[in-house]
């Protein structure tokens, strides 16, 4: 075989450091990348759900108003800002990072999202202001940088968990990393509990139809801001091991194009050695070129529907995830968990609140991401999400035929309470559809946009799918939530103008994930695969490799450019090369010697042809000559 180059070599290693990490066992540094992407998304979630504690308790601190008789509420505007803020900076966030994460590497920029959370967070428990507007305003400012920092640990987490796993694990490593979201709710349920629970033994109060000033204690102030300040914690606790975690090996072979940087990476991590002399790394501008865009005929032709359908079935998912608060209320006050405002004191609510949200998070959110990371690299994310779907669609049916019969009529002595109907199967259908989200799409959407794009793009196109879902996120916490307001004047919840109702805003969201469930079939299935083969970049180096080969051997050029006696049997032989099977090539390529004969026999084949012309040109001349 004739001398490798430089490059040759280069990108033997590179593709042995990638069949490596795809090979490599699952050992310690797998754990901790877990733990490190993990509490990123462990603080997510805390920040992001610990709003839904507390909101009730701004509306009590600040807007009470003597004349309604009741607990102060959050005007509908006001709400709207306080929850979704977080949510427009996450989406913000999902797009900017995720470029950047390609742009510049992965590294690079994780550790800015940790910046930005612990900021924000310790920024929104010191929200300030003379005013209820200007202590919402500001806390409305530092929750969308706090929804920004957010928001770039999806594409980023994601990426690095899938680019560092092995391919027979790598769907329940980033599966994991996810599944941490159902830790972090838990914790900020649990951390509103602790709170609230310490300051109403100090400071306890009244329920407020016994006393309405005093059932809201102003130390009661504290117990957010020191729940939102809470969540800046977990992040600082990863930050110096998150900044020391080195480059994924596929950023730096595949796009940095450093291969000895990838391999020694590795070596640290995989604690094995990679054969390859120290040399200038040199990169293929033309091939660099040649690779296709994001906004390219070529990425669409083979990722454009890829692209589409993570969007969609995210952005699906999500609008029914995210809508589950819809009949929340209804389902809490049927099994007594949470009774009438009026007969509470403003800790008391928060209490209770939280305890609601640890419950459905111990019976069916933390099961069903955990449920997910089991068997996700065994059954495969396609029909994970393909059920999921299903189960989702099937008891949104359920609910939008069945719901006042399930969840009861107003008592005639309370109507804060619901009396009749079946409160046992209504608690049940509720906590299995956000099993069912969890163990389905909320976990395969996110899993699966790490997979399928290359590596250059990877980080955009998860930046972009999350987007997409986040988008779904503000139109199912926001747009059904003025949707589900009672059709009848009267009727709605104060300060919101008359919906659709209840039954109808649940039959939309039966009918969102039913197009979810067909939009998964965009989605191919990924378990099993390489991220190269899943991406076509394995493909890619192929096809160059034969077309370099074919450039770099001198003798080869020679035969396909100067001689024209044998044109044909050239251009088969290139057409063979350029444009054969992956079987093909791996013949045709398995020794370069062989590609030496058929020059030395081709133009032996010249020359003897010549010679025994010339021969005959001979003879007939001495013929000639005798007669």
């Amino acid at each position: 075989m004739t001398g490798a180059t430089a490059h040759d070599v280069d990108k033997n290693v590179g593709r042995e450091v990638l069949n490596a990490l795809d090979k490599a066992k699952t050992q310690g540094y797998h754990f901790k990348s877990i733990i490190i992407a993990g509490m990123g998304f462990f603080t997510d979630a805390y920040d992001l759900f610990s709003i839904s504690t507390v909101a009730k308790l701004l509306g009590r601190l600040y807007y009470y108003d003597p004349a309604l008789k009741k607990p102060g509420t959050l005007p509908p505007n006001v709400a709207a800002a306080v929850n979704g803020v977080a949510l427009c900076g996450t989406l913000a966030g999902q797009l900017f990072f995720g470029w950047a994460g390609d742009k510049f590497g992965r590294k690079k920029v994780y550790g800015i999202t940790l910046i930005l959370m612990i900021f924000a967070s310790i920024a929104s428990g010191l929200s300030f202001g003379s005013s209820a507007t200007g202590v919402m305003t500001t806390l409305c400012f530092f929750r969308f940088w706090l929804g920004f920092g957010i928001g770039g640990d999806y594409p980023l987490s994601a990426t690095i968990m899938s680019e560092y796993s092995n391919t027979k694990t790598r769907g329940a490593f980033v599966g994991a990393v996810f599944a941490m979201q159902g830790m972090g709710i838990l914790s900020a349920a649990a951390v509103a509990i602790i709170l609230s629970s310490i300051f109403d033994a100090a400071f306890s109060r009244p329920a407020f139809n016994v006393d309405p000033i005093r059932s809201t204690p102003p130390q009661a102030d504290y117990v957010w801001r020191l729940l939102f300040m809470f969540g800046a914690l977990p992040a600082a606790a990863t930050y110096y091991y998150r900044i020391r975690m080195p480059e994924t090996a596929r950023y730096t072979a595949l796009i940095a194009k450093d291969t000895e940087k990838a391999a020694k990476d590795m070596e640290k991590v995989l604690h094995v050695h990679f054969d390859a002399e120290k040399q200038t790394q040199v990169t293929d501008k033309k091939s660099a070129q040649a690779e296709y865009g994001l906004f390219s005929a070529e990425f669409a032709r083979r990722h454009g529907t890829h692209l589409v359908g993570c969007c969609v079935t995210w952005f699906m998912l999500d609008v029914a995830f995210y809508s589950q608060n819809l009949f929340q209320k209804d389902i809490f006050s049927a099994v007594g968990w949470i009774p009438s405002a009026k007969k509470m004191s403003a800790l008391e609510e928060v209490f209770r609140i939280g305890r609601a949200q640890a419950l459905v998070a111990l019976v069916s959110t933390v099961p069903g991401y955990w449920v997910t990371v089991a068997l996700v690299d065994t059954i495969g994310r396609f029909i994970i999400q393909l059920q999921g779907f299903f189960f989702m669609t099937l008891f949104m049916f359920v609910l939008t035929f069945d719901y006042y019969n399930l969840r009861g009529q107003p008592c005639p002595t309370d109507s804060s309470k619901f009396c009749g109907g079946n409160h046992l199967a209504f608690i049940s259908i509720y906590a299995l559809t956000f099993f069912f989200a969890n163990f389905g799409p909320n976990s395969t959407t996110f899993i699966i946009p790490a997979e399928l794009f290359p590596a250059r793009l990877r980080s955009t196109c998860h930046g972009i799918s999350a987007a997409a879902g986040k988008a779904g996120a503000i139109v199912g916490a926001f747009g059904f939530l003025y949707a589900s307001q009672s059709a009848h004047e009267g009727k709605q919840d104060h300060g919101y103008p008359t919906g659709i109702g209840i039954k109808r805003s649940l039959l939309l969201l039966a009918i969102t994930n039913c197009v979810g469930f067909f939009f998964t079939f965009l989605v191919p299935e990924t378990k099993g695969k390489s991220l190269e083969d899943l991406s076509g970049e394995n493909e890619d180096a192929e096809r160059r490799t034969t077309i370099d080969l074919l450039k770099q051997n001198a003798k080869i050029q020679d035969l396909f450019d100067t001689s024209s006696v044998y044109s044909s049997e050239q251009e088969e032989w290139k057409l063979r090369f350029v444009h054969s099977n992956q079987s093909a090539k791996r013949n045709l390529l398995f020794d370069q010697n062989l590609l030496l004969w058929v020059v030395f026999l081709t133009k032996f084949k010249i020359a003897f042809k010549k010679i025994v012309n010339l021969r005959s040109v001979e003879v007939l001349a001495g013929h000639t000559s005798s007669d």
